[in-house]
């Protein structure tokens, strides 16, 4: 579900450029496998930070003392920005709008999503259980998934968008513009935000150093569609990593991990991660037929079990790019859904 990056670049060095244009980075806990998030601290009027951590008392703390230790406090806040519609990169949004009174910027189509979290997610995870049921995960393993999912909903909160911002627009401070890019894929909803002017990037989850960023099959922000028709996430992500490639970047500050300073160079390897993952699915379907569940089983064992729909979102991502090829098709099998090779 990942690939190991050789475009890595030394934190520091990286973070001291950051630092040194007012944009601080605060790596804070999740409960989750990812690890940490990081959320950056712009110093600019309004002071402004971009995403917030999961809903965590720990996580709470390590915000407010990394705050501190930049001369700052949660109440200082005059706005807070969030990337994409992720627990870990939303979850205290509710805790710090309320203690600081900041305003809240997100993508506008976001916007009815964060107003009611709860809901939102649940109808995610409803969705979720339609592919997955569609796609051959056993019934037991959606019912186990659906209890966890449902778990982790305290992690998010959710707030009023206040300044909704538009693809392509701009999010104007005192002292820079930053330039609104939709670059949907690892969510719908992912946002980044350009500093044109310092050919610096705050990326959230967009690209990501050490890993692939994964592209779920989400729900549609708009809702499901009237056809049934379910999106392409792989294919909206290669589109975004593509447009993102000819930008004139030279820091590109991450969701996770470490700050990447040669994005074309990560995109290429990830471009390539994924042509070498289609290739070897496509290979499996030499002896007939198989469902996407089929195929991760072949490929991930036990955590196609454990992580059903991450490991079958990887899938389909990697058939609906075969497809895009003409060299898969998706055959009807009563409820199900299985793929098969095309003659060349």
């Amino acid at each position: 579900m990942s690939g190991a990056s050789s475009a890595r670049t030394p934190a520091q060095p990286a973070l001291a450029v950051a630092a040194a244009a007012g944009v601080h980075r605060l790596a804070l806990p999740t409960p989750f496998l990812v690890g940490r998030v990081n959320a950056y601290l712009i110093e600019d009027d309004p002071l402004t930070l971009v995403d917030t951590g999961p809903n965590s008392g720990t996580t709470l703390d390590e915000l407010d003392t990394g705050l501190r230790a930049l001369g700052h406090t949660i109440a200082d806040l005059g706005l807070i920005v969030i990337t994409h519609q992720h627990i870990d990169h939303l979850g205290l949004l509710e805790i710090l709008v309320r203690r600081s009174g900041a305003d809240v910027a997100a993508l506008d189509r976001l916007a009815p999503y964060l107003r009611d979290f709860g809901a939102s997610a649940g109808a995610d995870d409803a969705y979720a259980s339609a592919i997955m049921a569609r796609h051959g995960v056993p019934a037991d393993v959606i019912t186990a998934l659906n209890s966890v999912g449902a778990s982790f909903r305290a992690y998010g909160s959710s707030a009023e968008v206040t300044r909704p911002l538009t693809d392509g627009g701009e999010l104007e401070l005192a002292r820079r513009r930053l330039r609104v890019l939709h670059r949907p894929g690892h969510s719908p909803s992912d946002t980044v935000l350009w500093d044109q002017e310092r050919g610096m990037m705050l990326a959230g989850d967009h690209l990501l150093a050490h890993i692939s960023s994964n592209p779920l099959i989400t729900r549609p922000l708009e809702g499901p569609d009237p056809g049934g028709r379910r999106p392409h996430a792989l294919l909206d992500y290669i589109a975004s990593m593509q447009a993102t490639r000819e930008l004139p970047l030279s820091l590109v500050l991450t969701g996770h991990g470490e700050p990447v300073t040669d994005h074309a160079t990560l995109i290429d390897q990830r471009l390539h991660l994924h042509d070498r993952r289609a290739a070897k699915l496509l290979r499996m379907l030499d002896d007939g037929p198989l469902t996407a569940y089929e195929m991760a089983l072949r490929v991930w064992s036990n955590v196609a079990v454990t992580q059903a729909y991450l490991t079958i979102s990887e899938v389909l991502g990697h058939m609906d790019l075969l497809a895009s090829r003409d060299q898969v098709a998706e055959v009807q099998d009563g409820g199900l859904i299985r793929f098969s090779a095309v003659a060349a």
